[in-house]
């Protein structure tokens, strides 16, 4: 059996939908299965053992560019030349729901929600307010598969444990354990005009409070590529930072799961640091934290009470650090 699944969005979006690839393999472990990524997203696999033991393969195609028709032409004809026997969208445009039929792919299964639902053989109904890793896995009815979704789990290669290892000697973290705070945002997040940057002025309070209560344990800030400016920021008036840079989410993935609390905001590493069990406080503005976090004691989302990240106070978040 062949599977496509088409997965728009970002690297987040790629982990939520793992759990759906985990319960496919189990019902289907004999399926070649296919997955159609952004290429802004395609590191995210890097966490997925079914693309290390051969079993997933990954298509690129970049949703947001402004693709031409010979774009979609081409995209059809590797879909029709690998001749799947069932396809997932995620997707909810016509236009994609149209390719999909013009595939001839025999079930076609996407939400009813989408406009182009009249194109799939199987439509699932839309639950936004649900976490989204369940709303993914909702799809997997149109195969017949209604069990619970899984959680949500990612695979640390050996080489990026070595390599956390390493840097938390470096740091000077190895023995004494440490907060990770990553607070940056996308590029793509920010050009789109999304509220998901906390402050630097609450964050040096909430820093100043830890370091102050917990002066044995290391505060470490990590810096990815749309970072910097954050960092830069961060550690002008909170300079007794540790700062780490990983070069892929393998790396980030493996120093996430070593620390002992993540302070996040709605990003990328939020989905990883569940993934890995690490106790996390994560900071949203608009968003519904009940559609980004598992219902779990070890995962706090703290909700802005005007939808604004920056009317979160320093003392809701503190509160929760100590208070639990």
């Amino acid at each position: 059996m062949r599977i496509l699944a088409l997965v728009p969005g970002g690297i987040g979006d790629q982990i939520l939908f793992f759990p759906t690839l985990e319960d496919l393999k189990r019902f289907y472990p004999n399926a070649e299965i296919d997955v159609i990524v952004e290429p802004r997203a395609m590191a995210a696999y890097r966490l997925c053992k079914f693309l290390h033991d051969k079993s997933l393969d990954l298509i690129k195609f970049d949703f947001q560019d402004r693709n031409g028709l010979a774009d979609w032409a081409n995209l059809l004809g590797i879909i029709r030349d690998r001749e799947y026997d069932a396809v997932l969208s995620l997707g909810q445009s016509w236009g994609m729901s149209f390719l999909l039929w013009l595939t001839g792919i025999p079930q076609r299964v996407g939400y009813a929600s989408s406009s182009g639902a009249m194109f799939f053989t199987y439509s699932v109904p839309l639950k936004p307010s649900q976490y989204v890793a369940c709303m993914y896995h909702d799809l997997l009815q149109g195969l017949g598969i209604s069990t619970p979704c899984p959680d949500l789990s990612v695979t640390l290669l050996k080489e990026d444990i070595q390599w956390a290892e390493a840097e938390q000697q470096r740091l000077g973290i190895k023995d004494s354990g440490y907060i990770l705070i990553h607070g940056g945002c996308s590029q793509s997040a920010i050009s789109r005009g999304l509220d998901k940057i906390y402050p630097v002025k609450n964050w040096q309070q909430i820093i100043q409070d830890l370091q102050q209560r917990q002066p044995q344990l290391p505060i470490v800030v990590s810096q990815g590529p749309d970072d910097r400016q954050f960092v830069s920021e961060l550690l002008q008036v909170s300079p007794n930072l540790k700062v780490t840079t990983p070069d892929d989410v393998g790396k980030l993935a493996a120093l996430i799961a070593g620390a002992n609390l993540m302070l996040c905001t709605d990003s990328a590493p939020l989905h990883i640091a569940v993934a890995v069990q690490t106790y996390t406080i994560a900071l949203f503005g608009p968003t519904e934290p009940a559609q980004l976090l598992p219902k779990s004691d070890k995962y706090i989302g703290i909700k802005s009470p005007t939808g604004k990240m920056a009317d979160i106070s320093p003392q809701m978040v503190l509160e929760k650090v100590w208070g639990g």
